[in-house]
């Protein structure tokens, strides 16, 4: 028991919230309503595709887990997580890995199977790939700046959502790819200020990421940006889809998601006063100090702006029930 619990810690539950957000956007957008067989053309391509990304995530985490053991040494805000790979150890985790995959390799096969979607295989094979490939070496694209952006893009946001997407249709909607592209951008938005509270461990350790690069005037900015631009082109995806669905009154629900980004953007835009007011205070450590206190509220930040998106693709799901 002690060593399950150790390995659901290495494994990051914390991001279980993000791949149930990925299955509940993705099926809002790709299904098509009514279905002729509930069970064999909703309900076990659901199981099947949640069990999919869920096994990845969880490969992915671990994986993360293992590489970065060293640095995380270094990291106060770590402990917990440092303490359970050093009392499962590596063979174990790497054990866990193997068994994870075939399951994944199992559950892909059947859900091609079942859907008659060979495609989905080299998603699945991408996915496995960039899991490996972002954290360890000799890649190790999370060290490669723009790299791991684009990488985090595109296991965090395009791949999982697309997966769950293609799964439950072949049409490809422009709507949809107006509001994955705002989602994408929205998830590395939310993740900018996780490399701003880091910022100053990762240069003083001559870690290079996209933060410490663009230094943290243009890193907040540029967090400023990604979520105000993707969260306009995210609205926009829903509000075109629900007047084109003729359902136009729905659109009042999108307020709830303005609000929520009118919110988070306030804190960022504080991010960046902050950022700007360390370059020229002559007491930069009290500043950096509130730069990382604001900038640990982030986790609170991603759960509502995810909260609000999954909100809208409910609300679009419920939109295809009373066509």
């Amino acid at each position: 028991m002690k060593t399950a619990r150790l390995l659901a810690t290495v494994s990051r539950p914390e991001f279980i919230p993000a791949n149930s957000a990925s299955l509940i956007v993705g099926v809002a957008w790709g299904i098509n309503l009514p279905v002729v067989d509930l069970v064999w053309e909703l309900l076990i391509p659901v199981a099947l595709v949640y069990a999919v990304i869920s096994l990845v995530a969880a490969v992915a985490a671990q994986i993360n887990t293992m590489a970065d053991y060293e640095l995380d040494l270094k990291d106060s805000n770590k402990k917990e997580l440092v303490k359970a790979m050093k009392s499962v150890g590596q063979s174990k985790v790497k054990a866990l890995i193997v068994v994870e995959l075939l399951l994944s390799l199992i559950v892909i096969v059947l859900l091609g199977q079942t859907q008659g979607k060979p495609a989905l295989r080299l998603m699945w094979a991408a996915a496995v790939f960039l899991a490996y490939a972002y954290s360890s070496h000799p890649l190790r694209l999370k060290s490669r700046s723009w790299l791991a952006v684009l990488t985090l893009l595109i296991v965090l946001s395009i791949l999982p959502v697309g997966f769950v997407y293609y799964t439950f249709t072949s049409e490809l909607d422009f709507l949809f790819l107006i509001f994955l592209s705002g989602q994408a951008l929205t998830v590395y938005g939310v993740i900018v200020p996780a490399e701003i509270r880091d910022y100053f461990n990762d240069k003083a350790m001559g870690i290079q990421t996209m933060t410490v690069q663009l230094g943290l005037v243009k890193a907040s900015l540029f967090s400023i940006v990604l979520l105000s631009v993707g969260g306009f082109l995210a609205g926009t995806g829903f509000l075109l889809k629900l007047v084109y669905g003729s359902h136009q009154v729905l659109i009042v629900f999108l307020l709830v998601m303005a609000i929520v980004y009118g919110f988070v953007l306030r804190k960022y835009n504080r991010l960046y006063s902050l950022s700007k007011k360390h370059l020229t205070s002559k007491d930069s450590t009290s500043v950096a100090q509130e730069i990382e206190n604001l900038a640990a509220q982030n986790p609170h930040w991603i759960t509502i702006i995810t909260q609000s998106i999954v909100f809208m693709s409910v609300i679009l799901l419920v939109s295809k029930f009373l066509t």
